[in-house]
């Protein structure tokens, strides 16, 4: 294995990032089943990590940008400034509804659909910056992904606001169209490498390459929709597991996709810490695991079967968590 090849193609503002997910995630777990107690706002500590470097190489990449003129005259450098504004652009509003998330949940004052206000803005905001970034030859990810799941979001915050009555698995179609797309990419590599292993016309490397890619797939996709299935059947009172062995399918994409960093080639290098990679359908899954990880964090708090087996003791404390009284912002029924 050629380690220096290795490390030269290494991305390390996915590796941050698929990184501070893994963190989340098991945090998340943990707190969920009642094994720490902490606060959602220490929590959410990795995904402010992540705000906090990508504010952090915004304002380096800007500082650069403002001492060098020289770089304005450049065409593509400018395509790059404009880029890293956008991405930081979605990235506050991203902020704004992590932060919105954890005062709701530590004390339950507004409607969830408030909470999914910057999201709602960030939809129209993607698609605008998808027009641009086709114009410009440029791949927003992230982007993409909030332009395409718009009514995922609106669906949600219906539901956590009971002004729909849906079960979660009616509530998550838009979530299985997307995960159906990724399972016919799947499929896509898999015939691929069939085809390339069969055929004597091929190259030994190619063959380990499209091999690679199939089986990196497989271990992405299908742990990741074997974490959403379980997370829904929860979510729904259809099965008794705890969150740690849920997260479990979570925590081995995300460790797949942590090494699939070490043969990807960074972004942008000199100006900010974004996805800017045109590995989409790959950032999508990333993505896909925030939005899944930050809604099983309020949903957790809207399911009292849920809250019922954690070892809070929500009863003996008054139907208290914190400073969230779940019976008064619910109307959950009293007990006997």
């Amino acid at each position: 294995m050629n380690l220096r090849g290795l490390f030269q193609d290494f991305n390390p503002s996915k590796f941050l990032i698929y990184a501070c997910l893994l963190l989340f995630s098991v945090l998340l777990a943990l707190r969920l089943d009642g094994i720490i107690q902490w606060s959602y706002w220490a929590v959410f500590a990795p995904i402010w990590l992540w705000k906090l470097m990508v504010i952090v190489g915004a304002s380096v990449g800007t500082g650069v940008w403002a001492r060098n003129p020289q770089y304005r005259a450049e065409g593509e450098t400018c395509v790059e400034f404009k880029a890293m504004l956008i991405a930081v652009g979605i990235h506050l509003l991203l902020l704004m509804f992590e932060v919105l998330v954890c005062d709701r949940i530590e004390r339950g004052s507004h409607f969830w659909l408030l909470v999914f206000m910057p999201l709602f803005f960030v939809s129209p905001v993607s698609v605008a910056a998808c027009v641009w970034g086709f114009r410009h030859d440029r791949s927003l990810e992230l982007e993409i992904l909030c332009s395409v799941n718009i009514l995922q979001f609106i669906f949600i915050a219906l539901r956590l606001d009971k002004i729909i009555h849906w079960p979660w698995l009616v509530v998550c179609v838009p979530l299985w169209i997307l995960m159906s797309f990724l399972c016919l990419v799947v499929l896509y590599y898999i015939v691929w490498s069939v085809l390339f292993l069969r055929s004597m016309d091929v190259i030994a490397e190619q063959r380990r390459t499209h091999i690679t890619m199939a089986l990196s797939w497989m271990t992405i996709v299908v742990p990741l929709l074997t974490f959403e299935i379980l997370l829904v059947h929860k979510l729904d009172g259809h099965n008794a597991f705890s969150c740690i062995p849920i997260f479990v399918p979570l925590w081995l994409s995300l460790i797949t996709l942590m090494a699939t960093t070490f043969g990807q080639k960074g972004g942008n290098h000199c100006m900010y810490l974004a996805l800017q990679k045109p590995l989409t359908c790959v950032c999508v899954c990333v993505c896909i695991c925030v939005c899944v990880c930050v809604c099983v964090c309020v949903c957790a708090c809207t399911w009292p079967p849920l809250f019922e087996k954690m070892s809070l003791r929500v009863c003996a404390q008054g139907g208290r968590v914190g400073n969230l009284d779940l019976r008064k912002a619910w109307n959950f029924p009293r007990k006997g």
